[in-house]
């Protein structure tokens, strides 16, 4: 029996991109379609829903259909140069290596890789898809003769409901402090959170002197993150500034309804799924324009051509200082949400791939 196959260097659970991936699974299977996920290297945590790579070779069934999940080098992307089955590549964008140069030379060869890779994959893929019209574009300059904009699989609909446990503890921790900042995406250089640790040091200084922030994020690179602790506690910071990382969906969401803003600085977005989460939670958005925000967004929150720490500061609070604005923004966010059409982004995803499958036009 032919299916459609998915392959991604590993598998994690609470990742954009493993979450994505079993979405994709689960709406295949949904529909009938033998799917399954094959990985370069196992995750203890997903191993059971997993396969290595190599196994496929056995697996293999005429008229199979095989997705590469793209976002960094792997060695499935080689072997996949050597299969005959169609290639669909549904890309997460490839940070550009040189944000990661000045902290890792490891990462920066793997990103180096993966342009390398995508750019012997693309011309031989029968489809590419990008999760935003930035990614889309990347995917045409790489050599994807067929390219359609289909969001990721796994945000529709309505938001998680936070926990009630973790809003208390929230409810104790922000009891008597100032405004919240509230900042989530992975500890990586390109997502630049020391310009948001700089903006806050800069509005404590220049009347709001209660303002915290909380950072939510795993380190991608750990000499980045400890230097950003480092780099909180060299401005007085240490009290103010809260990292965690490895919530729940339910802890996550308290973050978010518990915050007053999200102040998203990054370099670097292929997409932006916090600006997802913010807008379903109603948190207005502080944010730079660079990637994919600005089509995220498309005016449901604050976007900054500049980003200098005096710059944000003043932004953000005045955002804050604005109920009235903040509600506008939050009512924008929810219409936005509602016109991404997330809800059809698995059924749209699903129709490519079959099309793919049967030789038929890919649908727009």
């Amino acid at each position: 029996m032919s299916g459609v196959h998915q392959f991604v260097p590993m598998f994690h659970r609470r990742d954009a991109v493993g979450e994505h991936t079993r979405a994709v699974r689960d709406l295949l299977v949904a529909r009938g379609v033998a799917s399954r996920i094959y990985t370069e290297l196992p995750d203890p945590e997903t191993a059971d829903e997993t396969r290595p790579y190599r196994a496929y070779e056995a697996d293999a069934a005429p008229g199979d259909v095989l997705v590469y999940q793209v976002a960094t080098r792997s060695g499935v992307a080689g072997w996949l140069t050597t299969r005959s089955e169609p290639l669909v590549l549904n890309y997460h964008s490839i940070t550009p290596p040189a944000y990661f140069a000045p902290w890792s030379n490891g990462i920066t060869r793997l990103q180096v890789g993966a342009g390398l890779e995508l750019a012997d994959l693309a011309p031989r893929a029968a489809l590419g898809i990008g999760v935003s019209a930035f990614d889309a574009e990347e995917l045409r300059r790489a050599g994807c003769r067929t390219v359609r904009v289909i969001p990721v699989a796994n945000l529709a609909g309505p938001p998680t409901a936070p926990d009630p446990g973790a809003l208390a503890r929230l409810a104790d921790r922000h009891a008597g402090a100032g405004p919240w900042w509230l900042s989530v995406g992975r500890l990586a250089p390109n997502k630049a959170h020391q310009v948001t640790l700089a903006a806050l040091f800069v509005a404590r200084v220049t009347g709001s002197p209660g303002t915290r922030l909380t950072v939510v994020g795993s380190p991608t690179v750990p000499a980045y993150a400890e230097a950003l602790r480092r780099y909180a506690g060299a401005l007085g910071l240490a009290d103010a500034v809260t990292f965690t990382s490895r919530l729940g969906p339910g802890e996550l969401a308290a973050e978010y309804a518990s915050a007053d803003v999200l102040v998203m600085l990054s370099d670097h977005e292929g997409f932006g799924v916090p600006l997802l989460e913010a807008m379903g939670h109603g948190l207005p958005v502080v944010a730079y324009d660079a990637g994919a925000v600005a089509e995220v967004l498309d005016g449901a929150g604050v976007l900054l051509t500049e980003k200098g720490p005096r710059h944000v500061a003043h932004a953000v609070t005045a955002l804050v200082a604005d109920a009235g604005r903040r509600r506008a923004l939050a009512e924008a966010g929810r219409r936005r949400l509602a016109g991404l059409g997330l809800d059809r982004a698995g059924d749209r995803l699903a129709a490519a791939v079959l099309a793919v499958r049967d030789g038929a036009p890919v649908p727009d």
